[in-house]
């Protein structure tokens, strides 16, 4: 089965403070025929003189109906596509509950959450940091950790494991609670953020700790291949994908033994013993310019336009008619952890075999 996949809200392994708020990765099944005649029935539509096409161009008031044809249901691409959300800040509470959970290194080093325990302290401390602690506060301490894991700032400015426990011990006490309590443990848990960091200094590029592209293609993999069919990606030039990252996602779906990608809101993690691939077989992962291939335009304008319908959803400024024209194609998996924005965004449950989307 070939694939094609975009993404937008990319900055890298930045995820608080940064333009955006949401990262959103589309995968997208369609002949290279079809493809074509959607770009070009978009551009029939849409009449701009630009040379490429983006999802801005669809989000614009002017071509509110060009976009409501092409995810409606008399639209190319309804039941051939899917994305994967992020909410970025709740990507890096996952990576700081990694630490005090006991669960598979190699899972969390990929941004894999694997484990119940796990899923319901980060959904915790999400939610009641969020609505406990003073927001700069908060904000600070996200910033801090998202600061320290950062290959890239280990030139030239220094966080150092003891400027990021002040911050801990500055935002400690300012809130009673779930969340006082975890942040808690964060104390017992300096050794091994110590050896994360030892990690990323000896080798370099070796681990996406931050960057949410990783879990966003286990789960399109995973959903796409789960009837035993190998999936090819072609995917638009993602510098965040070195040659080390792809070598182990190709282990990761490469072993015997696999079970089932299970999710909902906050809970994409394999429900397979450490070790074990999820389902679904990744036979290739080439890369290329979006433009030369109408496929990948098409998932551009898909993540393009639901980062944006996520994200005012998240800031609850989402539009009714956009966010349920979203719905059917967001990804059970989806890395979520904020009820309203969720329940309007959440696809209706679907049953497929050898998948769970409930559990947890």
């Amino acid at each position: 089965m070939d694939l094609a996949c975009d993404e937008s809200g990319s900055e890298g392994e930045r995820l608080v403070g940064g333009v955006t708020d949401v990262f959103a990765h589309a995968s997208v099944r369609l002949p290279t025929e079809v493809a074509a005649e959607c770009v070009q029935e978009l551009r029939r539509q849409i009449r701009s003189p630009a040379t490429e096409y983006k999802a801005n161009h669809l989000l614009r008031e002017k071509n509110r109906r060009t976009l409501v044809w092409l995810f409606g249901p008399s639209g190319p691409i309804l039941g051939q596509a899917r994305v994967h959300l992020t909410d970025k800040e709740f990507f890096v509470v996952r990576r700081i509950v990694d630490l005090l959970v006991d669960d598979a290194d190699h899972a969390a080093s990929l941004g894999l959450c694997q484990g119940r325990e796990a899923w319901i302290m980060a959904v915790t401390l999400y939610r009641e940091g969020r609505r406990g602690f003073p927001r700069d506060r908060w904000n600070g301490f996200l910033e801090a950790f998202n600061y320290l894991l950062r290959p890239r700032n280990r030139r030239g400015v220094w966080l150092s494991v003891d400027d990021f426990y002040q911050v801990v011990n500055d935002l400690r006490g300012r809130s009673a609670g779930p969340a006082e309590e975890i942040l808690g443990l964060l104390p017992k848990a300096r050794a091994r953020l110590e050896s994360v960091l030892e990690g990323l200094l000896d080798r370099p590029g070796s681990a996406p700790a931050l960057n949410p592209i990783i879990p966003a293609i286990v789960s399109a993999v995973a959903y796409w291949g789960a009837d035993g069919v190998p999936v090819s990606i072609v995917h638009d030039i993602q510098t965040a994908l070195t040659a080390e990252h792809v070598g182990q996602l190709r282990q990761l779906f490469g072993g015997p033994g696999s079970g089932p990608l299970t999710g909902g809101p906050g809970r994409a993690r394999l429900s397979t013993v450490p070790g074990l691939a999820p389902a679904g077989r990744l036979a290739g992962l080439t890369f290329v310019e979006s433009h030369l291939d109408p496929r990948v335009q098409v998932a551009d304008f898909l993540a393009g336009t639901a980062r944006r319908i996520a994200s005012d959803t998240l800031n609850r400024r989402g539009d009714p008619e956009l966010v349920g024209l979203l719905r059917p194609y967001v990804d059970p998996a989806s890395i979520w952890a904020d009820e309203p924005s969720w329940s309007a965004l959440a696809p209706a449950p679907v049953s497929r075999p050898g998948s769970c989307c409930s559990c947890g």
